[in-house]
């Protein structure tokens, strides 16, 4: 803006500049002109006054170099030239200005000579005597008068540019400095031009309105992280380039990144190829979704396109953590599978052992302990059922169940009662040790977990060991420990011991028996009662096995 103010008033200048030249050296012009034919004219009278009192005589002691001198008789007849041989001059009885001093008694005239580039001008009287004698001057055209002054010109132009720049450089300063200055924050307290009060106002009506906007986006943006960050699902938003947009806290976990990725391209942060295909089909207009493992877990990628005017213009990108649903599919597999060969191995014996008593294969001797063998896979697949039903059971929760105050140390006797006569065969000896401590739940769930601790603590355990079960106390909690001095149970087999069918030993474990759900039936009924189970092993030396209730 500076800048084009500058230039207009310079070019304003300017235009004055030359116009105030051309009227100055017009009204010069002009005025030399009248000047120069009056001065003629004075001449002229001076001439003609002087050839009627001594003839053509005067001339001869007239000195006019200036001024071309010369006498026509009335024929038109050139008598005398002051520059030309009057006998090669023709007739001047055609010239204007002869003609109209003849007839009035003064004539005057104005030729141009495109020869000469010059004018001259003429001014004729007649004599007394009817003669007419003529003056004439050259006159200097307007050009040569420009010429004549050029150096005064030239300086007054230089002075008119130098201090017309100067006076252009100080004004447009000081015209765009008030408006350089306004403070747009505050549009109403600047002090200017009247003229910039309509657009001030509509600047401040204008920033109230975008204040208002920007506090209402920033609050749905506020809202909109609030929201997604409280999100167990990661979220990421994606423009058709697949540069990231927004980003969840649970996206930057699953993705192992932060909010500084905002801005770059998803496959900088993840390189994933299954990632890309499903981008890569979200982006051609299609719902697309994998499951993706990544740090130990399994997460599903759900790529939705968002369309604009039928045109893909972003992605919705959902990542849901499904690590426990395939770790349930995966158990349910395993589970069917293990339930599957537990019952088949009995149904085999079982069928075989009836085929031969079909067959009458088998001798009367031997009919009893066949049928003990019968009696007892059948007790072993009767066993396998109901822990699969408790199992179910456990699965849908307590509902239904009467929770009661219990306690513990009876429990943990009737159990030692129970489970004697086989620890007996097992030349097992079994102790109990604490005082009684009183909790609130299920009897028989809380039964469930001392008996099955007790049962697989005498199962493996080695010949002559010992089983000790001790009931505790706290502040807050009530604990059973169940300690034996058996085989042991390796670090790597520790965390997986309560999975179903889970055997660390298999070999062992046939020679036991057991169904293999005891400490899964340990795992639930302890998780209906927020219990938490505690497993402290080592390899040869034992297994302790600490339950603690909340009181």
């Amino acid at each position: 803006m500076t800048k084009r103010i500058f230039r207009s008033i310079c070019i304003v200048a300017l235009a004055v500049l030359i116009a105030s030249v051309a009227l100055i050296m017009g009204g010069l012009y002009g005025y030399f002109s009248g000047v120069q034919h009056n001065q003629l004219k004075m001449q002229t009278d001076l001439a003609a006054q002087g050839v009627n009192n001594e003839g053509i005589a005067y001339f001869e002691e007239l000195n006019a170099k200036n001024y071309r001198i010369t006498l026509v008789d009335p024929s038109g007849t050139v008598i005398y030239d002051s520059q030309v041989d009057p006998l090669s001059m023709e007739n001047h009885f055609e010239r204007e200005e002869i003609k109209e001093a003849l007839a009035n008694g003064y004539g005057k005239s104005e030729r141009y000579s495109s020869t000469l580039m010059e004018k001259t001008i003429y001014s004729a009287k007649m004599l007394d005597d009817g003669t007419v004698v003529r003056l004439s001057i050259a006159q200097s055209s307007i050009l040569t008068l420009v010429l004549g002054m050029l150096q005064p010109i030239c300086v007054v132009i230089v002075v008119a540019i130098a201090l017309s720049l100067f006076l252009a450089y100080r004004l447009s300063k000081n015209i765009v400095k008030p408006l350089n200055e306004l403070n747009l924050d505050e549009p109403l307290s600047n002090e200017g031009y009247d003229e910039l009060s309509p657009l001030l106002l509509r600047i401040h009506s204008q920033q109230k309105q975008l204040k208002r906007q920007s506090n209402e986006l920033q609050k749905s943006r506020d809202e909109f992280e609030a929201i997604t960050d409280s999100m167990r699902e990661g979220l990421i938003l994606l423009n058709p380039k697949c540069n990231i947009l927004s980003i969840n806290q649970a996206a930057t976990h699953v993705l192992n990144t932060d909010q500084n990725c905002v801005g770059k391209n998803i496959i900088t942060v993840n390189r994933s190829l299954a990632l890309q295909e499903v981008l890569s089909n979200a982006i051609g207009g299609q719902q697309s979704q994998k499951v993706i493992e990544s740090q130990d877990r399994h997460y599903q990628f759900n790529a939705s396109p968002v369309f604009s005017d039928k045109m893909v213009s972003g992605i919705a990108l959902l990542i849901f953590d499904v690590t426990e649903k395939e770790n349930s599919e995966q158990m349910r597999r395993e589970f069917t599978a293990n339930v599957s060969h537990e019952l088949r191995t009995p149904l085999h014996s079982i069928s075989g052992y009836a085929e031969l008593l079909k067959n009458g294969m088998v001798k009367s001797d031997d009919l009893k302990p066949i049928s003990s063998k019968i009696y007892g896979e059948a007790q072993r697949m009767v066993h396998l059922v109901d822990d699969i039903i408790n199992l179910s059971h456990l699965d849908e929760g307590a509902e239904g169940m009467s929770w009661e105050n219990i306690n513990l140390y009876d429990l943990a006797q009737n159990t030692i009662l129970s489970l004697e006569p086989e620890a007996n065969l097992a030349e097992i000896s079994l102790n109990l040790t604490g005082a009684p401590v009183i909790i609130n739940g299920i009897q028989h769930l809380v039964s469930s977990i001392i008996y099955n601790l007790c049962e697989n603590a005498i199962k493996y355990n080695l010949k002559g060991g010992k089983v000790t079960i001790d009931v505790a106390e706290n502040e807050n909690t009530a604990s059973v420990t169940v300690t034996d001095t058996g085989i042991g149970i390796s670090a790597d087999h520790q965390s997986r011991i309560f999975e179903r069918f889970y055997r660390v030993d298999k070999s062992h474990s046939n020679e036991v028996g057991g169904t293999g759900l005891g400490l899964s039936i340990v795992k639930h009924a302890a998780k209906v009662h927020n219990a938490n189970i505690k497993v402290n092993s080592t390899i040869g030396k034992g297994t302790a096995i600490t339950v603690e209730f909340e009181k």
